[in-house]
C-alpha cells in the first residue's frame, strides 16, 4: 500500500499506511535523511502498568494496526481504537495522533482515551525510530537548557550514557524535561532537528533518545560504525515522554510537540523558539531603579551551623562601604532563624542577629544611605528536621505514587559534620497546589514586605527536585498534577494579595525560561570558561546576574561585559566584604562606568551572540569568546574577551564597519579596522 507523506519548506515525512509508523523523514534544505530505514519505523509507545504486580507493561505503537487514516492537504490523523500491551494483552485504549504542518514545522497532537481498568503512566509521541547523524559534521550532540546556560551529551561518534546501565537495556539519555526545558536539539556543527513544546503547559515532558543495541566498545563509548551489529540494527530511538498519569475513564489531550530541521549553529534553533514564545510571553517591567546599570554584594551572615557574622545593627555600616563604592545593593543571606537552608520556610529574623525592629530599622537606614536591601527568600523547601514540618507542613509536602514525601539531599556548610554530610539538614519540596501551603507562603512572604526589604531573591525559583508530580489529591488537585503548574501563579497570587508595589523587586535563583515573565531579575553562576548564555539569549534584555568570587578576577568582570551580566559581588563565597577583595572591585567599576557610557549597546542593547559578526585569531579560526549587541538604531557594538595569560589578536568581521575599540581598563581608543590586540585577562568593546 502507498505510504502518507507530509511536507513543509524543510521537511519531507513519510508514514506507514499500516502502522501510522514514520519511516522516512528528510531536511528539504540540506538533504539531511534524519530517518531513513524503513523497518525501524515508529509512531508512539505507552507504559500501562498492569496494577503494582507487573510495572514494565509496553504498549509498541509500531506492533499495531491504525483503526483509521484520515489525511488532508497539512495534516495527517493517525486512529487506534483499542491497543495490544506486551504483557497484558488488548486494552480498550484509544489513541489519536494528527501531524499537521505548521509553517515549517510538523506539530504532534495527540490525544489519549482510556477506557481501561489502569493508568496510563507514560506516552511517548512523536516517536522516532532512528536520528541519523547528518553526513557532513564531526559530531553530533544533544543540547538542552541547563541553570541558565546549556547541557550538551555526545551523540555521535561517541555516546554518552547518563543512567546507571544497570538500569537500562541501552546507553540512555532522558533528563531534560519541560517546561524547564521547553525545547531539545539533536545538532551538528552546521544543522540539527529541533524538538518543543507547542503550549504553554507545565505537563511535564521528557526529552530521551537511547543507543540500540548499544555499543561497539564500551571503554570509549564508541558507537558501531555500521548500520548493523551482531545481526541487530544499529539505531538511536528518539521521543518526546509525556508523564500524564490518565487514570481509568480519563481522557487527555497531551501537550503538541513541534519538530523542525534547521540550518546554522544553536542560536537558529533558539531562534525558532523564541519565535513561538514570544507570541505569548510578556514580562512584567523591572522596578525603575533597576532600568540602569549597577552592581550587588551578596553577603551571608548566618547559615545551619551558627555562623553568626553580622548584627542587624552591623548593616548600615556595609551599605556605606558598599556606597563608596558604587555599590547600590546588598542581597541579605542568612537574615533569617536559623540562618541559610535551615528553618524553611520560616521568614523570621534570627534573634541570634537581633530583633525584628533592628532589622527592619538597619534596612530604613540603609535605603537612606541609598544602598537597597534586598533579602533572600526560601519557599521550595521545608526542613525535615523541624517540629513545624513533622507536625504539620509534612501533610502539604509532596508525595510519590506511595504516598510518602520527596526527599532532596540539601546542602552542606563549614564544620566537618555538614561537609562530611552527617548532619546535614535534608529539605523536602513543598506542593504549590496545595493551598494549605500557599496561605504559609502568604505568611511567611509577608514578613518580608513588612520588613521594609526593596525586594526578595527566591533562592533555587521552583525547582522542586527530584519532582515531577504530586500525586497526593487531599491537596485538592488530581492524581499526578505536574509540580510545576503553579509557578507563575504563586508569584502572581502573591503580588494581588498584597498589592506589592511596581518598586520591589522579585527576583530568582536560575528562574527558568517562562518563570521570567514573573521574576524581574534572575542570578546564577557562571564560572566557566565555555559558559553558554543561553538564558540571556532566549531573552536578550531581561535582567541577569552573577557571582564573581575571585581576588582578582578579571575574567569573571569580562563575562559580566560580553553578557551584559549584573555584577554580585561575593568575596570569600559571599561571606565577606568589598574591601576584602580591591583589584576585582576596581576592575568592576571600570567596567560598569564603561558600559554607562556606552549603554546604547551594552546595557540597552539587544544581545546577538556570536550572531552578526565573526570574530577570528591570526590563524583564521574563531576567537571562542565575544559577542555582538545591537542598539535600538540598528548599530552593532561587540565585546571581544580574552581569558587568557597571553596577548591575542584578533579581527572582527560584520556587514557593518567597525571603526574603533578599547579595553576596560584602558582609555585610549585604537583604530579597529587593523587587528584588534587584546592584553591577558582583558577585554575590549569595539563599536
Amino acid at each position: 500500500m502507498k505510504n502518507y507523506v507530509l511536507e513543509s519548506p524543510k521537511l519531507r515525512m513519510e508514514f506507514c499506511s499500516e502502522t501510522g509508523a514514520l519511516v522516512a523523514f528528510k531536511s528539504l534544505e540540506t538533504g539531511w535523511a534524519i530517518i531513513d530505514r524503513p523497518h525501524i519505523g515508529r509512531c508512539f509507545r505507552l507504559m500501562v502498568p498492569l496494577g503494582e504486580e507487573m510495572r514494565n507493561n509496553d504498549v509498541l505503537g509500531e506492533k499495531q494496526k491504525c483503526t483509521s487514516i484520515q489525511a488532508e492537504e497539512n495534516c495527517i490523523t493517525f486512529n487506534w481504537n483499542g491497543v495490544e500491551s506486551e504483557r497484558g494483552g488488548f486494552h480498550p485504549i484509544n489513541i489519536t495522533i494528527r501531524v499537521a504542518i505548521e509553517g515549517n514545522q510538523a506539530v504532534y497532537y495527540t490525544k489519549i482515551e482510556n477506557n481501561s481498568e489502569y493508568t496510563v503512566e507514560a506516552v511517548y509521541s512523536p516517536y522516532l525510530g532512528d536520528v541519523r547523524p547528518p553526513m557532513d559534521g564531526d559530531w553530533f550532540k544533544s543540547f538542552h537548557y541547563a541553570y541558565a546556560s546549556k547541557n550538551e551529551q555526545n551523540l555521535w561518534p561517541t555516546f554518552d550514557n547518563i543512567h546507571g546501565y544497570f538500569g537500562t537495556d541501552y546507553p540512555t539519555q532522558m533528563r531534560a524535561k519541560a517546561p524547564s526545558c521547553p525545547f531539545y536539539l539533536m545538532r551538528s556543527e552546521k544543522q540539527g532537528l529541533y524538538a518543543g513544546v507547542k503550549a504553554h503547559s507545565f505537563e511535564p515532558v521528557a526529552w530521551a533518545i537511547e543507543l540500540r543495541p548499544g555499543y561497539e566498545t564500551h571503554i570509549n563509548h564508541m558507537r558501531p560504525k555500521t548500520d548493523d551489529i551482531a545481526g541487530k540494527p544499529v539505531h538511536t530511538p528518539f521521543a518526546a515522554i509525556h508523564m500524564p498519569y490518565i487514570l481509568a475513564g480519563e481522557t487527555r489531550d497531551l501537550t503538541p510537540i513541534a519538530l523542525e530541521p534547521y540550518t546554522g549553529g544553536w542560536q537558529k534553533a533558539a531562534d525558532i523558539y523564541r519565535q513561538w514564545r514570544d507570541s505569548w510571553f510578556r514580562q512584567d517591567p523591572p522596578p525603575i531603579w533597576s532600568k540602569d546599570p549597577h552592581s550587588w554584594q551578596q553577603l551571608h551572615i548566618n547559615g545551619p551551623e551558627d555562623e553568626l557574622r553580622l548584627r542587624f545593627t552591623e548593616l548600615p555600616k556595609v551599605a556605606e562601604e558598599c556606597k563608596s563604592h558604587g555599590v547600590d545593593i546588598i542581597q541579605l543571606v542568612g537574615w533569617n532563624d536559623g540562618g541559610q537552608d535551615q528553618g524553611n520556610p520560616s521568614h523570621d529574623p534570627d534573634p541570634r542577629l537581633g530583633t525584628w525592629d533592628e532589622l527592619k530599622n538597619a534596612i530604613e537606614e540603609c535605603h537612606k544611605i541609598g544602598v537597597k536591601i534586598i533579602l533572600f527568600t526560601k519557599f521550595t523547601w521545608a526542613d525535615r528536621a523541624t517540629d513545624w514540618f513533622r507536625k504539620e507542613l509534612k501533610n502539604c509536602a509532596i508525595t510519590d505514587p506511595y504516598g510518602d514525601y520527596y526527599l532532596y539531599s540539601g546542602y552542606q556548610y563549614f564544620t566537618p559534620a555538614q561537609l562530611l554530610d552527617l548532619n546535614t539538614k535534608r529539605l523536602i519540596p513543598m506542593c504549590f497546589n496545595s493551598e494549605a501551603y500557599m496561605e504559609v507562603c502568604e505568611k511567611e512572604f509577608k514578613k518580608v514586605l513588612d520588613l521594609g526589604a526593596a525586594g526578595m531573591l527566591y533562592d533555587e525559583a521552583q525547582h522542586h527536585y527530584p519532582t515531577w508530580l504530586c500525586f497526593n489529591t487531599d491537596h485538592g488537585h488530581r492524581y499526578g498534577e505536574p509540580t510545576y503548574s503553579n509557578d507563575i501563579g504563586f508569584i502572581r497570587r502573591l503580588v494581588k494579595k498584597f498589592d506589592v508595589s511596581q518598586d520591589f523587586l522579585i527576583a530568582g535563583e536560575a528562574s527558568y525560561d517562562w518563570e521570567r515573565e514573573v521574576y524581574q531579575l534572575s542570578y546564577h553562576r557562571s564560572e566557566w570558561p565555555d559558559h553558554v548564555p543561553l538564558s540571556r539569549y532566549l531573552t536578550p534584555r531581561a535582567l541577569f546576574m552573577t557571582a564573581v568570587t575571585g581576588f582578582n578576577d578579571r575574567n569573571m568582570i569580562n563575562q559580566c561585559l560580553m553578557f551584559n551580566y549584573i555584577i554580585s559581588y561575593e568575596p570569600y563565597n559571599f561571606k565577606g566584604k568589598l574591601g576584602d577583595y580591591p583589584e576585582t572591585v576596581e576592575y568592576g567599576k571600570k567596567m560598569d562606568a564603561l558600559r554607562t557610557e556606552y549603554r546604547k549597546w551594552f546595557w540597552d542593547g539587544e544581545y546577538r551572540d556570536t550572531c552578526d559578526a565573526a570574530c577570528t585569531d591570526k590563524d583564521g579560526n574563531t576567537h571562542p569568546t565575544y559577542s555582538v549587541f545591537k542598539a535600538e538604531d540598528g548599530t552593532l557594538g561587540a565585546v571581544i574577551s580574552n581569558y587568557t595569560d597571553e596577548s591575542v589578536t584578533v579581527t572582527l568581521k560584520a556587514k557593518q564597519n567597525f571603526t574603533k575599540y578599547r579595553a576596560i581598563d584602558v582609555s585610549q581608543w585604537k583604530d579597529a579596522n587593523a587587528d584588534i590586540e587584546i592584553a591577558p585577562r582583558s577585554a575590549v568593546i569595539v563599536i
